[in-house]
Order: structure tokens, then C-alpha cells, then sequence
């Protein structure tokens, strides 16, 4: 069931909060909104749903125009970061209640409402309330009210962003498993790169309400259609500088220069902004084409079994991010790897013109 976006606008006052935006959602896997806070991924969600009208265009799902089409009648279900249940019902209601207002019969309403349940490991809590449950619980109760519903469009909109690493990481697993035998469109939205990563299917990036880029996940990660697109997709930030490319060259810096690889020979002379993503800048050896940077540190974090570092080279800030603990001290200065060949670059219109 194809949902479409055509020419959709949406301002409030003199602000546009969504720009001109055409695009057409994949029918199977998840449809992944990927941006900042205050990108425009609820309004755009809002939208799809029905809950806000557009101030222009069109959507479309499963061939129809569905625009002025109340919420009510269109056959959607929502979850919002911020978890809804309705606080004086049971688990059991709260999951069972779109199933009453579709005045289904009560074996198919117990059917439906237990083998959800079962999916998301509420079982033995479907007569607590609540305020009775933690909020993981809570979280898989609202993911289990849109489960049950069997709508033909499931919008999540960050729907684990509240919930603990553990649990996080357990429903990221489950939630593709929950679907795949479901017909319908799903539409996830995040701010985290990483779980956009670990999900699949296909992204749109989202910035300052306009979709950059939409295709496949793994493509738009490896291969940004702009350097928007690729700030969009990168947590710590991407790496950024002002590079000058000379015959043979690039230097970005008096000390940093590398040679040009096949990908630049085809780009003239001239200025561009390169970007690299932190992981692919390191205080060890970290790629057969590695040139140093000496950086000053600014701040260490040290997590786990992986090593952030922010670090200056000259007016540059940038961050290192590696596997490894490197207990560096702040203010000093560190040679650090750069694996050239996992640079971008870009032009002055922040279009990418190798990578």
C-alpha cells in the first residue's frame, strides 16, 4: 500500500514548517524520517495521519488522494515518543480499545490483544494499569495498541527514544520481526543514525523541514547527496574542513596535505569542503591511506570499550571517535590518523562531488 507525498506544505504564520516535499514511501520494510529535533519529522508524521492539514499538495495512500480525509476514517496508527495510555484502563483495554471503537466481536478483540501481548512480553501484565508499570512497559503497551489495531499505516515517531540502552536495543531487534509478516507501510522517525543503521529499508534525511535525500539506507549513509545530507547522518558530527585542490593534491592544511585519489581526478582545480565521519579519525593506524593530523585535545569520553576525543587543528574542531580506551590528557597535543579514503567532497554548493 504505497503512501505519497505530492507538493505537501505546511506553514503556521509566516514560518513554513515543512517545505515543498514530494516523495514516495516503500511499500515493504521500514521508511526511516531521519533528522535533528525540530526537523519537521512530527509535522511531517502529523500529516500523514491526517491530525494536521497541509497549507498545499496532496498525500496519497494506496492510490487515493486521502488529504482531506478525517483521522477517523483512515485506517492509521500512531506512537509517539512520549507514550499515550489511557491511565484507568488495564494493559488489556488499553491494547483492546481501537479494537471496540471498530466494534469487533469480543473473541477476535481477546485473539488479537493476546497474541500481541505475548509478542512484546506483556502477557502477565494485562490487568495492571499504568501507573503500575515501568516505562518500557509502557512503551511496548502503546506499541502494542498500534500492533493489534492491524493498521494499513503505522507511524512511529520515536517510539524508543525514552526507554533504557537494554530494552532499546532489544525492541530495535524485535521491531522488523513484529511487522514482517504485516501488510501495511511503516514509517519510523529518529534522530539517531545508528538506529536508522540498524533498522534498514529506506531513509529520507530530514533538515529544517525539507527531505535531502531519500533511497536506501545503506546508500544514503555511504553516499550523501549533500553535505546537508551528511551532517544529517552522522553522530558524533562529521568532520569538516575547507580543502584546496592542486594538481595532484589536497591540503587542508600548512602540515595536512594527501595525494589525489582516482575518485578526484575527474574534479578540477579549485576550493571544496571535505568531510570525514569521526570513526574514520583515529589516535592509532586505522587505514592503508592514513595521513596526520596533530590535534590539541579538548575533551575526552571515554565509554565502554570506545574512545570519543575532541580535539583543535588550528581553527578546526573536530572529534575522533575509535575503538580502544585512550586516556589522553586535555591540552595536549596528539597525532592522530585520518583514512583519506573514506573522505567526501564537496563544492561550494555543498553538492557531493567525489567520495
Amino acid at each position: 500500500m504505497p503512501l505519497e507525498l505530492r507538493s505537501l506544505v505546511k506553514r503556521v504564520g509566516a514560518q513554513t514548517h515543512i517545505h515543498d516535499t514530494s516523495v514516495r514511501f516503500a511499500e515493504e520494510g521500514f521508511n526511516i524520517l531521519l533528522g535533528t529535533t525540530l526537523a519537521g519529522k512530527t509535522t511531517l508524521m502529523q500529516l500523514m495521519a491526517g491530525l494536521e492539514q497541509p497549507t498545499s499538495g496532496e498525500v496519497w495512500f494506496d492510490g487515493k488522494n486521502v488529504t482531506r480525509v478525517p483521522v477517523q476514517k483512515r485506517n492509521v496508527a500512531m506512537v509517539y515518543q512520549q507514550f499515550i495510555n489511557y491511565p484507568n484502563f488495564t494493559v488489556f483495554e488499553n491494547i483492546a480499545s481501537p479494537l471496540r471503537v471498530a466494534r469487533m466481536k469480543q473473541p477476535e478483540i481477546d485473539r488479537r490483544v493476546h497474541r500481541v501481548a505475548e509478542l512484546l512480553r506483556l502477557g502477565p501484565l494485562l490487568q495492571r494499569r499504568p501507573a503500575e508499570l515501568s516505562g518500557g512497559q509502557q512503551q511496548r503497551t502503546a506499541l502494542a495498541r498500534a500492533l493489534a489495531r492491524d493498521a494499513s499505516l503505522v507511524l512511529l515517531d520515536e517510539p524508543l527514544a525514552n526507554l533504557d540502552f537494554k530494552l532499546r536495543e532489544e525492541l530495535r531487534d524485535e521491531l522488523p520481526k513484529l511487522f514482517a509478516e504485516r501488510h501495511c507501510t511503516i514509517v519510523f522517525a529518529t534522530s539517531d543514525p545508528v538506529e536508522a543503521l540498524l533498522l534498514g529499508g529506506h531513509t529520507a534525511a530530514l533538515s529544517k523541514g525539507r527531505i535531502t535525500q531519500c533511497g536506501p539506507t545503506a546508500e544514503v549513509y555511504r553516499r550523501p547527496a549533500d553535505l546537508v545530507t551528511a551532517q544529517v547522518f552522522s553522530n558524533p558530527p562529521i568532520n569538516t574542513a575547507p580543502v584546496a585542490k592542486h594538481g595532484d593534491s589536497v591540503v587542508l592544511s600548512d602540515t595536512v596535505r594527501w595525494p589525489v585519489n582516482g575518485r578526484l581526478h575527474h574534479v578540477p582545480d579549485g576550493a571544496y569542503t571535505v568531510g570525514i565521519r569521526p570513526h574514520h579519525v583515529s589516535p592509532v593506524l586505522n587505514g592503508h591511506t592514513a595521513t596526520q593530523i596533530e590535534g590539541k585535545i579538548q575533551i575526552t569520553e571515554l565509554s565502554g570499550s570506545d574512545s570519543t576525543i575532541h580535539f583543535s587543528h588550528g581553527a578546526l574542531s573536530w572529534v575522533s571517535q575509535s575503538h580502544g580506551i585512550h586516556p589522553l590528557q586535555v591540552g595536549e597535543t596528539v597525532r592522530f590518523h585520518m583514512d583519506v579514503g573514506q573522505c567526501m567532497y564537496f563544492d561550494a554548493d555543498g553538492k557531493l562531488v567525489a567520495s
